[in-house]
């Protein structure tokens, strides 16, 4: 990757981290809560970027890196709830800075390896010096759970890297189902939590 591009995804990064800090600002200051643990940002390395491209068929140049892989720039954003999720991709929705391309709610339908998490593509504006040009970038937002079976999921495959065994596959299936469960019965807790502080104010 030559440095132009590199020096676009980084100002794509630096706009986009922004854009999300200011957003959760407003979200926190229009309803008291914070539904945010933690965010990560990263920039695909080119090797990630070359073995995706190989795994598409393709060669590695700049014009297919721009058409061909939209999560050079990746933004993971790690809330409480379930409920929370859904918030968070209303404050984008609601962004007049980022444009969504794409959206993949891996929640309501999940992969087939049980991952579930929330994925946007959007566009993020950079301003050069003569003109404005839009980076695609990647967003994920997941709870907790969800990020921690993720996770775990990763270290596990990385350890097969031609085929995992059925019963290794189906586990981390089953297992899927059961952090569902949990991202249900907390949310669950969360409207009780909710209920009676309603009552105490």
């Amino acid at each position: 990757m030559n440095e132009e591009i590199y020096l676009k995804y980084q100002y794509a990064l630096k706009m986009l981290n922004t854009e999300i800090e200011i957003l959760i600002d407003n979200f926190v200051f229009h309803n008291g809560y914070n539904p945010v643990e933690h965010i990560k940002s990263r920039i695909k390395t080119e090797d990630s970027i070359r073995k995706k491209l190989e795994k598409k068929g393709l060669e590695y140049n700049e014009k297919n890196i721009l058409l061909n892989i939209p999560d050079v720039v990746g933004i993971r954003i790690v809330v409480s709830f379930l409920s929370d999720v859904y918030d968070i991709v209303s404050m984008i929705n609601r962004s007049n800075n980022l444009i969504i391309k794409k959206r993949k709610d891996y929640i309501s339908h999940p992969k087939e390896s049980g991952y579930t998490s929330y994925h946007l593509i959007v566009l993020v504006p950079i301003y050069l010096e003569n003109h404005v040009e839009y980076i695609e970038s990647e967003i994920q937002i997941r709870t907790i759970a969800m990020d921690f079976w993720a996770s775990l999921d990763h270290k596990i495959r990385y350890k097969f890297p031609n085929e995992i065994p059925a019963p290794v596959s189906e586990a981390i299936e089953n297992y899927a189902l059961d952090i569902k469960e949990l991202d249900q019965k907390m949310y669950k807790l969360n409207q009780i939590v909710d209920k009676y502080q309603n009552k105490s104010t």
